[in-house]
Order: C-alpha cells, then structure tokens, then sequence
C-alpha cells in the first residue's frame, strides 16, 4: 500500500477527491466552512491560533446547532510555541441538586429528555479561559462572526435532515420548535436559518465587555465581564429562573461556581511521535491506549485496511472501550487508575489477548493495570453492564447526538484541537436566550457501581475528545472528529494513514473506515451491539467476509457515511513550514490557508 500511494502521487495523483491544502501562514479545519472562514479571518486580522479556533469553535454551535451549542461543552487542547500541551477541560458537572435515586424511582433508571438531563455549560468559560491564558483579542471581536451567522445563513442540506429527523422533538419544546421549525416547518435547503435570540445573547456577553473595557478595564478584566454575563448575569437568571419553573436542578451556585480546569494533557508515544489526549473525564485515554496495545510494525506487514490489519485495529479499539466501561469516570470523584492505563508494558499485556484469528464476540474482560481497584461492595463492571446496557442486533440506526471539531495552527508556532459539542434537540431552548445548556447528563449511568454513575458535581464520561501528535523537530498534528463512540475509532485509523502509511491529511481523512459497536453506547440508554462491525462499502467486499469468517458480526455502509465520522487534521512540519491540512467531505467540514 505504501508503494501503491508513493506510485500515485508521483503521477499527480492521490486518493482523495478533493486536493491537500498547503501554506506555510496559517491553517484552519474545521466541522463547518463557514467556522473555518471565521476562525481564518481571525489569522488574517493578526490574532494567533487560540483567537482563531475559539472565533471558530463559537461560530460552529450557531452553523451545526443540531449538534453543537455555544453553551454546551468544548474540550480543547492547547499547544503553544513553547511546546507544552495544555488542556482546557470544557465539560460541566451535574447541579449540586441532582438526585440519581430520583432517576431509578421515577423512570427505571433512564434519564429522560428534558432538563433533568441538565449539567452546568461550560463552553463559554471554556472558551473565555482560552482568551485569556492563551489569546490576544477581545470576545467581542472573536465573536462577532457568530453574531453575524445567528443573525441568518443559508440552510445546508445535512442540518435540514437532521432538524427534519428531529422534528417531533423540537415540537416538544415551544421556545425550541418556534428556531428550529420556523412557521411550523423544518427550514428547507437554501432557507435563511435566523437564531435571533442567539445574537442577541452573544451580543449582550461582548457589549459587557465592551462596558468594562470603557470603565477602563483591561482585556483581561473585560473577558471576565464577557465571562460573567453568562455565568452571573441576565442569561445565568434566565437559565435558572426556566429550570426553577420547569422542574429542573440548575441553580445560581452552580453556574456562579463553575470554572473549566486547565491541566497538563496525558500522552502516550507511539513510533517515535508523543499524542497527546484529554483525561478519562472523556474517552480521549482509548486512543492512547489502542496506540499501546496495537504493533505497528505487524499492521505495516499486515497491508492497509487487509483482513488482518482490520482485525487488529478492531480488537485493540475493544480493549481499550472495555477498560474505559470499567475505569473511566471524573477523576475527581472516582480514582482511574490513568497512569497504568497509559504503561506501554500494560498495552502489551492487553495485546496477548488479541487472538489473530477470531474475534472476541462480545465485549473483551477489562484489564486490571497497576493502580486499578474495584471498590469494595460495588458492583462489578461486568455486572454493570449487564444491568445498564440495552443489548440488541443489528446496526445502529438512531439519530446522532453529535458534536463538531476545529484545529488550528498560527505563523508563531501555536495550536490548537478542540471539539465543541451538544445538541439542542434533547432539552429545551431557555426562552429569549437562543441558548440550549448543555444536556450531557446524557452520558452519565444510574447503574450503582458504574464509575460514571452521575453525583452532585460530578462530570458525565464525555465523548467528545481531541487530539494533538507531536514529533519533536519533525511535525505537528492536531486532529479530531464528530460521531460519538466512532470518533477515537476514526482518528485511530486516520493516524495510522499518516504514520503507517505516509498519507498526506486528506488522503488520511477519506480513506475507507470501519467501527466497532461492540461496546455499551456512551448515549442513554446506553445500547450494546455485541460484536458489530460495520464498514464502509470502498473496502473491499472480500475483505469483509474474511472479518465475518473470523467472528465480526459485519453489517455494510454505504461508500462514505457521516457515522464514520468527519476528521479534520493539520500536519504542520516544523523543518520546512510547511502546513497541509484535511477536511472529511463526510460532512460539511472545510479547511482554508495559505
């Protein structure tokens, strides 16, 4: 394979249907194109890649608000020149009122649409902390290209389906059905799609700014009258005021109280390159781990996407999901034994229960790496899947609960990965405000035992998850994707075309992709598919039988699918300057640069 792409490009030719962008300025890829221009514009106007990709990162909750939401979460990873790898960690907790009991008394132990489901947002003070540890610009600027996007942008044929698909549940919510079913109609392809009450929140949030900035203040203290405006002010008030009156928990405290924790991100190393993730609040660690438990050397002789490479991929991705099912949780409340996670020597443990000739048709035993405890009197995690997970057959077919993705890299050096998130379907728009707190209480359990039960302060096990490579001297990478459970499973392939397989980013992002579904789903109610493997129709068909000879329960997917994610990815080389990016024509997602 690697010869066959080598022969390809000296012709002029590669695999992807659309060219590599190169510069050596600045690049941007982002979920939507319209959130690239905003985030390039930013590059273009002087301010450095955290300008960029939270200008971008804003502008993606008001163009993909099906699937992102400016007061949802944003996990975000920051590099800057001096090479330290920071993560701001983007994800609220439950309300200090939250009752898990009420869950298993009232609804059998579902957590049900609606603002109960409810979490503190944290995307604005995620994005703020950004600004102000790492950026150079105003909010107000930085915002004003969502402003403008709420204020109408053309209906794009992927965000009609989905609001189509969604409708009976917009219809449920009167202040969601009277934005997203305008006139009592999903909007149509090519419809001006206005989010009125949306620019008018973030325009209140910049014109605070603006106040303490003609008091006197400086940036700083201008970002934090931003901050406030949000957390503190008319829309904190609006937030709990619907809460108190809908039945939900969300307090004055517990927005007030809220700040995004920025620590150093854990990594793994991996054929010579450090990548880096965020911690096991969210699912980032499976992609450290799968690197770990895979032998790169054994899928280069294996042959790209062959039989053999495939099965291995897969059954390393499904003991990476079994330990994060058993381990993974807030590190606050619960201890994830991460370090041992992430021990190569651990990886290599895992990889002995590999058997190259069939697959494990079920969910693999968890690990026990150093560290790794099961509480006393608690329930196993083998039982707690039996108790919490929906098992069923077939292929998954529901709605997405989705989220997006932006990465960046500037002239002086900097970069960053982040993955906004949230839908706006599941819970109800807070009247006046535009604004759909973030409904991540979606992925939390009820199951006792489970180490993301949900608990007062306690942050759901968030799927949302980027990413950042780093070879010293050589390059770097910023990498992610949209599609849930699928997202550490797409960038572990796209990572391996670029490492293994020498694919330049966008070869990388539309190469052929499988996914495991062999694992509880992440989304209430948490559906388990034992053994299903689903692949994209470009792999060749024999190939899938071979897969379905040795124990996966295949189902086909059509050439491409948005279920198989939407990566975005920039290689920036750090001996030439040179910068090439990707952008997954799965969906709508764009790069721009020069």
């Amino acid at each position: 394979m690697a010869a066959e792409t080598q022969t390809a490009r000296s012709e002029g030719e590669t695999y992807a249907q659309r060219p590599a962008l190169r510069g050596t300025r600045h690049m941007v890829s982002a979920g939507h194109y319209g959130a690239a221009h905003a985030a390039f514009a930013i590059l273009e106007a002087g301010g450095n890649a955290v300008d960029a990709a939270v200008a971008g990162g804003i502008a993606l909750g008001v163009l993909q608000p099906d699937i992102v939401n400016v007061a949802g979460v944003a996990p975000i990873l920051v590099r800057m020149a001096d090479g330290v790898v920071w993560n701001i960690e983007g994800l609220g907790y439950w309300p200090a009122a939250a009752d898990p009991e009420l869950f298993v008394r009232k609804y059998g132990g579902a957590i049900p649409e609606g603002v109960l489901r409810t979490v503190v947002p944290a995307a604005p003070d995620a994005w703020i902390t950004a600004l102000k540890r790492f950026g150079t610009m105003k909010f107000g600027e930085v915002s004003a290209a969502a402003v403008r996007f709420a204020e109408g942008f053309p209906m794009y044929p992927l965000l009609s389906d989905m609001i189509a698909a969604r409708r009976d549940k917009y219809a449920k919510w009167a202040s969601s059905a009277s934005i997203y079913l305008p006139g009592g109609q999903p909007p149509k392809v090519g419809d001006l799609f206005v989010q009125a009450d949306l620019a008018r929140s973030l325009t209140y949030m910049a014109d605070e700014e603006k106040a303490a900035l003609a008091r006197g203040s400086d940036r700083i203290a201008g970002l934090e009258a931003a901050r406030a405006a949000f957390y503190k002010g008319d829309i904190a008030r609006a937030i709990v005021d619907y809460h108190r009156q809908e039945g939900g928990w969300m307090s004055a405290a517990d927005l007030a109280g809220y700040s995004s924790p920025v620590e150093r991100a854990p990594s793994v190393r991996f054929a010579g390159t450090e990548v880096f993730t965020c911690n096991a609040w969210c699912q980032g660690p499976v992609l450290g781990q799968a690197l770990n438990i895979i032998d790169h050397s054994a899928l280069l002789a294996a042959g790209h996407n062959s039989p053999d490479y495939l099965h291995m991929v897969v059954e390393a991705l499904k003991l990476a999901f079994a330990d994060r099912e058993a381990f993974y949780g807030d590190p606050r409340h619960v201890d994830v034994p991460l370090d041992g996670l992430l021990d190569p020597e651990y990886g290599t443990q895992r990889r002995a229960q590999i058997d190259s000739r069939r697959a494990w048709p079920e969910m693999p035993p968890h690990g026990m790496p150093i560290g790794a405890t099961i509480s006393a009197g608690a329930m196993t995690p083998g039982a707690a899947l039996a108790a919490s997970a929906l098992r069923q057959d077939g292929a998954p077919t529901g709605l997405p609960r989705d989220t997006s993705y932006i990465c960046v890299v500037d002239r002086w050096g900097n970069t960053v990965s982040a993955t906004p998130s949230d839908v706006s379907s599941e819970s109800p728009i807070i009247p006046g405000t535009g604004l759909c707190p973030s409904s991540r209480g979606s992925q939390s359990w009820t199951t006792e035992g489970h180490p993301s039960r949900l608990a007062p302060g306690k942050r759901p096990r968030l799927t949302p998850a980027p990413a950042l490579a780093v070879a010293p001297g050589r390059y770097v990478l910023p990498f992610g994707t949209p599609g849930g459970d699928v997202q550490q499973q797409a960038m572990l392939q796209v990572l391996l075309n670029m490492m293994l397989f020498g694919m330049d980013p966008q070869d990388a992002v539309e190469h052929p992709r499988v996914a495991s579904y062999s694992f509880p789903d992440s989304f209430e109610p948490h559906p388990y598919l034992p053994g299903r493997l689903c692949i994209e129709a470009r792999i060749p068909r024999e190939t899938g039988e071979e897969l379905a000879r040795r124990g996966h329960q295949v189902t086909w997917w059509p050439d491409r699918i948005w279920r198989a994610g939407a990566v975005c990815a920039i290689h920036a080389d750090l001996k030439s300057g040179i910068m090439t990016s990707g952008a997954d024509p799965r969906r709508a997602s764009y790069a721009l640069g020069w």
